[in-house]
């Protein structure tokens, strides 16, 4: 990992706007496989599915047998169910407390105002098919949004594993799809004749699924759009080895991964960049060596306040800030999830703690968290005004109306109070009251 210093902004520009330079190079292929799955349906996915997952699906049906299910029950590691389970119930007691609440209020005298919560009526959780089997993502796909009461939730992925088919059917998922891809979103956004359209996908994936939920975002609700994961560790003292062991963790997902050490300390520096370069060589880690070497860095800052204000500005998906840091928590504005102390290792939330491990990269933490319960759901906003209400609320109405010369607006209220007459002029709410 290289050491930069934060006053050196060209590094620091380079590093931060690396993060999305690899996703547009993929819009104009992405594009032409949604156009395609659009136009041909079935026919687009069968191709694409034997072209990059060699999966033939004119043999094998769309979704997943019974009898493949209970076959990958075989093949899981003993004990798999239990940690599955304990997983699974810290994370629904988080859920739960995540989803907006009915309310009602009386805004003035004779105007009601609630909110009604509802479910989305279908959803897709994409799990991805790459080097690595993701149980943890279905639970943190699935069950916020069982949380929530969807009431059909479909699992898809490409070559599903033993481990990925268990963690669904344990949580009651009775559709599970052998699809992936640009070619799987492009087909739950828009349906084809044996994949049904979904109102929201959700779930990481690489840089072409990324692309690809961008594109269909405008017909399709989509959780955020995805790159590969970062880590920002904020800290001047604390374990060079846990704080290397934790960067290195990020690191091992992905070549394009992101691990950042910021530090004021010269010493914590050397010593953590020591560690990661012996722990990534010991472990036989290629993929972590490679993404720290071409996407970490250590920053060495003025003071830990400076440490801070960068760890806001490159607003990462995982944020750890060490014992000491950690006080400084009032003053972190953008973060995906926050991990306080030396011994919050960042895989307790990718697996156990409860919170959510599907979360914004590339920057989305300026203006959204990680996934949670509360975006399976429609807050509806419902009101109900009684002539008192809508004659107290009247003048403000048609004066706005009229200010924006929206005529129709203003006749709408004053109708309800007058049948004829040019002029109308909406009563005030204590003469409509006399008159109710």
């Amino acid at each position: 990992m290289r050491i930069i210093r934060s006053t050196n902004h060209v590094a620091l520009d380079h590093l931060f706007q690396a993060r999305g330079a690899r996703r547009e190079e993929t819009e104009l292929t992405v594009r032409n496989i949604v156009d395609d799955v659009r136009r041909a349906g079935d026919e687009a996915l069968i191709r694409y599915a034997r072209k990059f997952d060699h999966t033939d699906l004119r043999q094998e049906p769309f979704t997943v047998s019974s009898e493949e299910i209970s076959d990958a029950y075989r093949r899981v590691p003993s004990g798999f169910l239990r940690v599955l389970r304990l997983a699974a119930r810290n994370i629904r007691a988080v859920a739960r407390r995540q989803i907006p609440r009915p309310w009602q209020i009386e805004t003035q005298p004779g105007v009601k105002v609630r909110q009604i919560v509802r479910p989305l009526e279908r959803v897709a959780c994409y799990i991805p098919g790459g080097r690595f089997s993701l149980p943890s993502t279905v639970l943190m796909g699935v069950i916020p949004a069982q949380v929530a009461g969807v009431p059909e939730i479909i699992v898809t992925s490409p070559r599903p594993a033993p481990a990925v088919l268990v963690a669904a059917d344990m949580l009651g998922v009775t559709k599970i799809f052998r699809l992936g891809g640009a070619q799987a979103i492009a087909a739950f956004a828009y349906g084809t004749r044996s994949v049904p359209r979904v109102d929201k996908i959700v779930g990481p994936g690489n840089r072409y699924v990324a692309a690809a939920k961008k594109l269909v975002a405008q017909d399709c609700e989509i959780d955020f759009v995805a790159g590969p994961t970062e880590l920002v560790v904020v800290g001047a003292r604390g374990s060079p080895h846990w704080i290397a062991a934790d960067l290195v963790a990020q690191a091992e997902h992905d070549p394009d991964a992101v691990a950042v050490f910021i530090t004021p300390s010269r010493r914590m520096a050397t010593q953590v960049q020591k560690v990661a370069e012996k722990m990534v060589r010991r472990l036989d880690l290629p993929v972590a060596e490679e993404s720290l070497m071409c996407r970490g860095a250590i920053i060495l800052t003025r003071d830990i306040s400076e440490a801070v204000e960068l760890a806001n500005r490159f607003a990462p998906e995982h944020l750890t800030l060490l014992d000491g840091a950690d006080k400084l928590i009032g003053r972190i504005r953008s973060a995906g999830s926050i991990f306080l102390g030396d011994y919050s290792a960042v895989a307790a939330g990718d697996y156990a703690s409860g919170t959510n491990h599907i979360l914004p990269t590339g920057g989305v933490a300026r203006f959204r968290g990680g996934l949670s319960a509360a975006d399976f759901v429609k807050a509806i906003s419902v009101q109900r005004l009684t002539r008192r209400g809508l004659a107290g609320l009247g003048d403000a109405i048609v004066t706005l109306a009229m200010t924006e010369g929206l005529k129709a607006h203003a006749h709408s209220v004053e109708a309800r109070f007058h049948r004829n007459g040019d002029n109308p002029r909406v009563p005030t709410s204590s003469s409509a009251q006399k008159g109710s």
